[in-house]
């Protein structure tokens, strides 16, 4: 397999930590007013030279930011949002904070048959060729109700002969039968996982136990639609969906132009956890953003090792994380799930995400230098790989998983065990 490798810029100069002449020293960046993690420190570059067309911030950097670094320094100092209490109807979705221990449901045994409610050692020894005669009828009780005092099964209205002057037993019947105990559904002191993303189920258990709200961490997130040139608008729908899938609270903007002064203006709100912008990242002839991110912020990242996604730039604006994701459906998906969704469960303190781990039908081939996102189909308890450092539309409908193969590697081997996140959870 031929190997793609990534130009990688450096240049003879002191070391930034010692003062030692000589070293080698990584230039990830180098935007006007920018600042850019090199050997594990923030710093600031200056402009150098005189100004042309190829030296501006619409420019990618020789060398691309390698994508643990972007992301590490995009979480770095990331707090989770305030929580928040939601009806159960808005909290579904998001991820759980502080909840309290649950009392026992249901509070008292109760049928869940509708049947006559006996006691299981009176039916000892009865049958259809032995009936047993009762004493007295027994009572009726309805799927839901309570077991009265004494009784410790429910069992079906056949069990029961009651066409003779004698009201007689067919039928024996354990302790418990037809019976939900106390606790049966929810255990005394129960409480939903803190960190976990709150399903229908999870309301369900809510509702049963009394509860008309839940704490919970909701990240807001600004997004910003740069216009686009040909009109449309579906990589922004396509990241505010799955935005509020996560179970955050999104705000929406769009610029009132693709220019630096309209970018610029829309930027200037940033009451929110984290903004993104949609388009406009590039190096065309109108992708303005990242000039109008230097204008209000600053940009630590510009030109990240990923694949799709290559375009996208990290920054923030006060204290607020911005990152600005291309404009083309694929690479700002890419950019989503390589960094939005990294930084959103940092606010909202989620879990680590699960993962499967299936055999590959097919080896995976990546580039050495650059991380690359693969879509995956989940068939015959196997993954067969659909794409690799491309989105296409008809491949991210038919996947079930993604995973990203490091930049250190060149691959998958076929059969080789591969763990991915699911798409859908």
């Amino acid at each position: 397999m031929r190997e793609r490798r990534f130009p990688v810029q450096r240049e003879e100069k002191a070391d930034i930590r010692r003062g030692q002449p000589n070293s080698v020293v990584l230039i990830l960046n180098r935007l006007p007013g920018s600042r850019q993690l090199v050997s594990g420190k923030i710093v600031n570059w200056t402009k150098r030279g005189p100004s042309s067309p190829m030296n501006s911030t619409r420019r990618l950097p020789s060398s691309l930011t390698p994508l643990d670094i972007a992301l590490a320094a995009l979480l770095r100092g990331l707090e989770p949002s305030t929580v928040v209490e939601l009806s159960l109807r808005e909290a579904l979705g998001c991820v759980a904070a502080d909840l309290p221990p649950l009392k026992a449901y249901p509070p008292y045994n109760i049928a869940v048959t509708d049947g006559w409610a006996l006691r299981a050692r009176d039916l000892v020894g009865a049958s259809s060729y032995m009936p047993l005669s009762l004493t007295n009828l027994p009572p009726w009780v309805e799927a839901g109700d309570r077991i009265p005092e004494g009784c410790d099964c429910v069992v079906d209205v056949g069990a029961l002969d009651q066409t003779g002057p004698i009201i007689q037993a067919l039928m024996e019947a354990i302790p418990g039968q037809g019976v939900r105990r106390i606790g049966g559904d929810i255990a005394d002191g129960f409480a939903v996982a803190r960190g976990s993303r709150l399903r229908p189920l999870d309301l369900l258990v809510a509702r049963a136990a009394g509860l008309k709200k839940m704490k919970v961490r909701r990240p807001e997130i600004r997004i910003v639609a740069i216009p686009s040139t040909t009109g449309e608008s579906t990589t922004t729908q396509l990241i505010e969906a799955s935005a509020r899938a996560t179970g955050a609270e999104v705000v929406s903007a769009e610029a009132a132009s693709r220019d630096v002064a309209s970018i610029a203006q829309t930027l200037e709100t940033t009451a929110c956890d984290l903004m993104i912008t949609i388009g406009g990242s590039g190096v065309g002839n109108t992708d303005a953003t990242i000039a109008a991110l230097v204008q209000q912020g600053e940009v630590f990242a510009h030109g990240i090792a990923l694949q799709p996604g290559r375009t996208s730039a990290l920054g923030r604006i006060g204290d607020t994380p911005v990152i600005a994701l291309p404009g083309a459906p694929g690479p700002a998906f890419g950019g989503w799930l390589a960094l939005a969704l990294p930084a959103l469960d940092r606010l909202s303190e989620r879990r680590p995400r699960p993962t499967i781990t299936l055999p590959l039908a097919r080896k995976i081939a990546s580039s050495v230098g650059i991380a690359e996102i693969a879509l995956l189909a989940r068939r015959d308890d196997t993954w067969v790989p659909l794409a690799v450092g491309d989105l296409p539309f008809e491949a991210l409908v038919c996947a079930d998983a993604w995973l990203m193969a490091p930049p250190s590697s060149e691959g998958f081997a076929v059969g080789s065990a591969a763990a991915a996140y699911m798409l859908q959870e």
